[in-house]
C-alpha cells in the first residue's frame, strides 16, 4: 500500500520540534498515525540556507518509522526557482530510496515562476506547489484533492498544529 507522509517542524529557542501525520490517500480525512521528535541543538535560521536548520529535525523524525513511504509532503519548495534545490530536494538526497517529494508553500519564492499556483475552498490567496518525482501540475492535483474545504487541506493543517503543540504535549 502507498504511504504519503506530510512533515512539518515548529521552532522555539535552539529546539526543533518535528511532527508527521501518515495517511494512504490524499483524500483521507485523518491520519494512520503520528510521529514526533525533538531535535537539539537546532542551526540558527540564515536566509537562503532555510534546509540548515529544517533537514535535520526533518531527518531525525524519519528515523525508525513504522513503514516505508512513497511520498513526503514539505511545507515549502521542493525545487527552488532556476533548478536550484529547496528543502524537499535536500530531503529527498538525504533520504534513502529516492521518495517522491511534494512541496507546498503558502508564500511565493522571490522569483518563482515555476510552481503550480492552487487556490483551494474560497480562499483567493494560493499555494505553491513544487515537486520531484511528477510534474508540478499532479502534485498540485493531489493537494487539491486533500480533505477539507479551507485553503489549507485538513491534514497540512493538523501536522502543523502537532509541531506547535508538541512543546506543550
Amino acid at each position: 500500500m502507498a504511504r504519503i507522509l506530510a512533515l512539518d517542524v515548529h521552532y522555539e529557542e535552539d529546539t526543533g520540534y518535528a511532527a508527521a501525520v501518515s495517511f494512504a490517500s490524499w483524500s483521507d480525512p485523518s491520519p494512520a498515525w503520528v510521529h514526533r521528535a525533538r531535535v537539539r541543538p537546532v542551526a540558527p535560521y540564515r536566509p537562503g540556507q532555510f534546509f540548515r536548520r529544517e533537514l535535520p529535525c526533518l531527518l531525525a523524525l524519519l528515523e525508525g518509522l513504522p513503514e516505508p513511504v512513497d511520498t513526503l509532503v514539505v511545507d515549502g519548495y521542493a525545487q527552488l526557482p532556476g533548478g536550484r534545490p529547496g528543502l524537499g530536494a535536500h530531503l529527498r538526497a538525504s533520504w534513502p530510496g529516492s521518495p517522491t517529494v511534494v512541496g507546498v508553500s503558502k508564500n511565493r519564492f522571490h522569483d518563482d515562476t515555476s510552481s503550480a499556483e492552487l487556490r483551494r475552498g474560497e480562499s483567493t490567496r494560493p499555494l505553491f506547489v513544487t515537486a520531484l518525482g511528477v510534474s508540478n501540475s499532479r502534485a498540485a492535483d493531489w493537494i487539491a484533492s486533500m480533505d477539507g474545504p479551507h485553503r489549507i487541506p485538513t491534514l497540512l493543517a493538523l501536522v502543523d498544529r502537532i509541531a506547535r503543540e508538541s512543546p506543550r504535549a
